[in-house]
């Protein structure tokens, strides 16, 4: 379980107010995958780092029962100038897993090939998100964050994501945000819509992507108009 205790959040974007959590409550119950819906720039990532604990609120807090992935894909806090693989050894020892077997796991997954002995500065974005997804999955978590990840790579590795998330998933619970309701369908089985700053929950994932479309549609429909 991970619940939202009157959690605000704002910043300053372009010289623009930014509003993602206006003391929003809410809960993600244990055991559903939940899709994270919301136009562009609703705060999405942004809500998903403050419960991964990698973006402080302004108020409010998260509160939970499990542990809790950091964004999937997400690479923020890789250090620039050690290798993939002593990135992946340092998370290891920060969670108390095996290094050599997480070593492992990611330098085949990620097919990162000489690069995973390589400094993480000169990865290019794609490569980031390759070691970051490996290093996620190859740790089990009770709630695994994704934001966007399965859109990194070729074919064949966006395929590999989706069934290694889906498996994880059999004893996980996930928060998922994607723009492709393909994915999302085949993976959540609830869903959340954010809109200025508050959050909707729905059971039926089904009804969850009828909200987000509504008020894509309304985005649409203001934009032509403006």
């Amino acid at each position: 379980m991970i619940r939202l205790q009157d959690l605000s959040k704002t910043y300053r974007l372009n010289g623009a107010r930014k509003l993602v959590a206006d003391r929003l409550t809410a809960e993600f119950p244990t055991g559903r995958s939940v899709a994270l819906l919301g136009r562009n720039g609703a705060g999405k990532s942004s809500l998903l780092r403050m419960i991964a604990g990698t973006m402080d609120p302004d108020a409010g807090e998260v509160l939970t029962d499990g542990t809790i992935s950091w964004p999937v894909g997400f690479a923020g806090s890789f250090h620039p100038d050690l290798t993939g693989a002593q990135n992946v050894r340092f998370i290891a020892r920060i969670y108390g897993v095996d290094t050599g077997e997480l070593c492992d796991f990611v330098e085949e997954f990620a097919g990162l090939g000489a690069h995973f002995r390589l400094p993480f500065r000169t990865y290019s974005s794609g490569m980031r998100s390759r070691l970051a997804f490996g290093a996620s999955m190859g740790i089990r978590f009770d709630t695994y964050l994704v934001d966007e990840v399965t859109s990194v790579g070729d074919a064949a590795f966006k395929t590999r994501s989706e069934t290694l998330l889906i498996e994880r998933l059999r004893q996980s619970s996930a928060i998922v945000v994607s723009h492709f309701m393909g994915m999302i369908r085949r993976i959540c089985d609830a869903g959340a819509v954010l809109e200025n700053g508050q959050l909707t929950y729905y059971d039926d994932v089904e009804e969850a992507i009828r909200h987000h479309e509504r008020n894509m549609h309304e985005t649409v429909a203001m934009e032509r108009w403006a």
